[in-house]
């Protein structure tokens, strides 16, 4: 965790002299920004990052937000969208071409999915995907027009890993430029940036936000990729954050260590009872010693919470539908990082009549400790689990 982590969520950014003294910073809700001469004006035109003139561009409030976020990934920069999505595309639009070869995780988020699947492929940009959890992976598929390598570590079902500072590497030797979703991390649990990567994005919406109550992305980076981002992308998709979305997301940032740090806790509780229980089959979490990549996660992350995959012992379709339609104090929705418990089987995503038991993925169910109590979410699993054999 960051020596200067109470600073940062506190104090970074917050010029409280310029409003009143307020602790809490004010919402800027404008969208203009007025000028007292022609020269003024003149210059802000020419570097529209370099002052306040719209607030499609800067804004105070999100500033506010940026400069934290920055300082939490150890980064020059940020800039925050509406959606991690919108920050997805924006990412990768701006450091590709027409010709250019993309290499993905397989599997990844499933609009950068789409995005490498049916809209780049307009523009003459193809991605191959690969396993990515060895270095091998991506020396195998790198091309002689391989610009951007797209990562997502750990990705958010199987949480399978990739080693960061060996892609990383690889990618710099050849002028290839990497971006990695970190939002199952957060910047407290993983710090990409400190391991080579160039760009790191996080769905702000989830652990930044922690309360459900609005959406949000960020990429962060070097000044000069992150103006490059702002003079292009950012500006012509129009997908900045507002701000009072971006004040939504500071008070969120108030209380995220608390909040991870309790997520942590529960989720070892949830995590020990699952274990323990005759009608789950197999587990998969990225910090307990039976997974695959334990060793790798130790090296890279600083903790991990909240998600746990489980598959119910004899999986059939009708027991996993059962099981998480019982449970009366998980919600059965997609995402994560908020206070509510979250449920989500992997088969609600298959078209009707396609469960393959013999799928592993097929079976999987998801399960995203909030911030109840543990003793009150496990009683509920219990009755639950019970439910799928009565």
């Amino acid at each position: 965790m960051q020596p200067d982590l109470s600073y940062i969520l506190t104090h970074l950014g917050e010029d409280r002299e310029l409003y009143f003294g307020a602790v809490a910073p004010p919402i800027v809700q404008t969208s203009n920004f007025a000028f007292k001469t022609v020269a003024e004006m003149r210059n802000v035109f020419q570097d529209e990052m370099s002052e306040y003139v719209y607030s499609r561009g800067l804004n105070p409030t999100v500033d506010i937000l940026r400069k934290k976020l920055a300082a939490l990934d150890g980064a020059e920069d940020c800039l925050v969208f509406n959606s991690g999505a919108a920050a997805i595309f924006a990412g990768v639009l701006a450091f590709v071409k027409s010709g250019d070869h993309i290499i993905s995780v397989e599997k990844p988020y499933s609009w950068a999915q789409k995005m490498f699947d049916v809209v780049l492929p307009r523009f003459g940009v193809t991605t191959t995907y690969v396993d990515g959890r060895t270095l091998e992976s991506f020396e195998a598929a790198r091309q002689p027009n391989t610009s951007f390598i797209y990562l997502e570590s750990p990705n958010s079902w199987n949480y399978a890993i990739q080693p960061l500072a060996q892609v990383a590497q690889l990618a710099k030797q050849h002028n290839i430029t990497t971006l990695i979703d970190n939002s199952y991390c957060s910047p407290l649990y993983q710090r990409p940036i400190e391991l080579g990567i160039d760009l790191v994005m996080q769905t702000a919406t989830k652990y930044i936000s922690g309360h459900s109550d609005t959406l949000g992305g960020l990429l962060t980076g070097s000044h000069s990729r992150i103006k490059q981002i702002f003079d292009s992308e950012y500006l012509n998709i129009g997908s900045g954050i507002q701000p009072f979305n971006a004040w939504l997301l500071l008070r969120g940032l108030r209380t995220l260590p608390a909040r991870i740090d309790r997520i942590t806790r529960s989720t070892q509780k949830v995590l020990h009872f699952f274990k323990q229980h005759p009608a789950i089959d197999s587990f998969l979490f990225p910090l307990d010693p039976s997974f695959p990549q334990y060793a790798l996660a130790r090296e890279q992350m600083q903790g991990a919470c909240g998600l746990i995959t489980i598959s119910l012992t004899g999986g059939t379709e009708e027991k996993i539908i059962r099981f998480c339609e019982s449970l009366k104090r998980f919600l059965m929705a997609v995402s994560w990082g908020g206070h509510e418990s979250l449920v989500i089987p992997k088969c609600a995503g298959l078209p009707e009549g396609n469960f393959d038991a013999a799928n592993p993925e097929h079976q999987w169910i998801r399960v995203y400790v909030g911030l109840e109590e543990p003793e009150y979410l496990i009683e509920d699993l219990e009755q639950a689990l019970n439910a799928i054999n009565t």
